[in-house]
């Protein structure tokens, strides 16, 4: 199929492009904050979904952020596109550049919340649908576009709402998820799965309250307590030291590992990117991804407790409280690990370390290399760029990819517009411009390719 004609309408209409993804990105649908801003945001997606041509409403989730639900397409294979248009936290402001929900266009790059994780992806998948309906006429396959508002605070409906459109989800014969970017080496990248998390606080109480730390070498102290419990539960060279954690862990199986073995994977660059010294344990290449793709993970996110004020506070603090995640990978679910993490913590006599765990963990995903819509996708992302894409087993991240996908029999597989030093999650976020667009040429392949692939 020839896509130059797609390719240059793409080019000619660019600067409609990034404008409709600068307007997304001003609204400042963080999650975590909810309010009219979700509401505002998801009205703004249901309207792109609708200029775009796509069947679209608001599906309801019981007084939380909505999910636009949109269709379009004709044809034999049914894609479903996941997105979401919630984001993190700005925090910290001070590091910011420019405001983060004032997009600002700097040396060939936007800079914005949300930019890259995941307004950038959603825009270029709903621009790929209307340059191709421009182009070529009517999409050789049936889209559903999925997109929800609460992917940053872990998804707590979308599993409800999956059940709620189960026979809809049954009939889907792949799924493009929501996040993806170019390696270090400025390579696309594919990935095939991501891990599943379980969030958890630990509370500790030693006393009715806090005291003079004259009397530390007597008075239990809440941190101590809680550092105490925390040291058990990893190494130091990062490997999770649970009871009996690592015996669930599924061993990957030889294509994985081939798929590892020939990624680059420059760990020195990384480092200094990162402004780190060296990775945990030493690792680096292989070793490195082994840990990235295919081992949980167990990290402090916060720690609370005593006075972290101006000059100093001489108190044995009473109470405090730690926040960990624990990232899961096959055949780990969130319950076993929470089941594990009590017992443990238990057996070394720390039935006074309470543990909450959050309501909504996510399971860990994986998808076949050899699934047609992952060979749709290569061959998209080898056409555009030239080359043929890294592809990865996982992401080290998680999502709700289970519950939507594999728990449906739907294989899923993640690209887009982000690059290496896109910063998700932190100050600065950024898609360069460029990458948007070659996004939105990838995403007119995928369409094109999967819609008439033959098993």
């Amino acid at each position: 199929m020839d896509y130059r004609l797609f390719d240059a309408y793409v080019d000619a209409h660019a600067d409609e492009f990034v404008q409709q993804l600068v307007e997304l990105c001003r609204v400042p649908s963080v999650a975590a904050e909810g309010g009219p801003a979700l509401a505002q945001a998801a009205d703004r997606v249901l309207e792109l979904c609708r200029q775009t041509g796509l069947d679209a409403q608001l599906a309801p989730t019981g007084g939380a952020a909505a999910v636009v639900l949109g269709h379009i397409g004709q044809g034999g294979r049914r894609l479903l596109i996941y997105n979401h248009y919630d984001v993190q936290p700005p925090d910290p402001l001070d590091e910011w550049l420019s405001p983060p929900f004032e997009p600002t266009l700097r040396d060939g790059a936007l800079y914005a919340r949300g930019v890259a994780d995941n307004k950038g992806n959603l825009v270029a998948r709903l621009a790929a649908v209307c340059a191709y309906r421009e182009t070529f006429g009517a999409l050789p396959l049936q889209l559903t576009f999925v997109v929800e508002g609460e992917e940053e605070i872990g998804s707590p409906h979308l599993e409800s709402f999956a059940a709620g459109h189960a026979d809809l989800l049954r009939t889907m014969d792949g799924c493009i998820w929501e996040a993806g970017y170019k390696d270090e080496d400025d390579r696309p990248a594919a990935s095939l799965g991501l891990k599943g998390i379980l969030a958890v606080e630990l509370h500790v109480r030693t006393a009715g309250a806090d005291s003079h730390s004259a009397g530390g070498g007597l008075v239990p102290n809440a941190i101590w307590r809680l550092v105490e419990a925390l040291s058990t539960l990893r190494s130091a060279d990062g490997v999770v030291t649970v009871d009996g954690l690592l015996d669930h862990v599924r061993s990957p199986g030889a294509a994985d590992l081939a798929l590892i073995e020939r990624l680059p994977y420059d760990a020195a660059a990384i480092q200094r990117r990162m402004g780190v010294k060296g990775f945990l344990g030493g690792l680096t290449g292989v070793a490195a991804l082994h840990r990235l793709m295919f081992e949980p993970t167990c990290t402090i996110n916060g720690l609370l407790g005593g006075y972290t004020g101006p000059g100093s506070k001489t108190v044995n603090p009473a109470q405090a409280l730690a926040k960990l995640d624990f990232r899961l990978v096959p055949d780990l679910t969130p319950e076993l690990a929470l089941r594990l993490l009590q017992e443990h913590l238990a057996r070394r006599g720390f039935d006074d370390v309470q543990v909450r765990a959050g309501k909504d963990g996510l399971m860990p995903a994986r998808t076949d290399p050899n699934a047609p819509i992952a060979q749709a996708v290569f061959a998209a992302l080898t056409d555009v760029h030239g080359v043929a894409p890294n592809i990865y087993p996982s992401m080290a991240g998680s999502g709700p990819m289970h519950q939507l996908c594999q728990t449906y029999g739907i294989p899923a597989v993640s690209i887009g517009v982000g690059w290496a030093r896109s910063h998700v999650h932190a100050p600065n976020e950024s898609v360069r411009i460029a990458d948007f667009i070659e996004g939105v040429k990838v995403m007119g392949r995928v369409y094109g390719t999967f819609g008439c692939f033959h098993d």
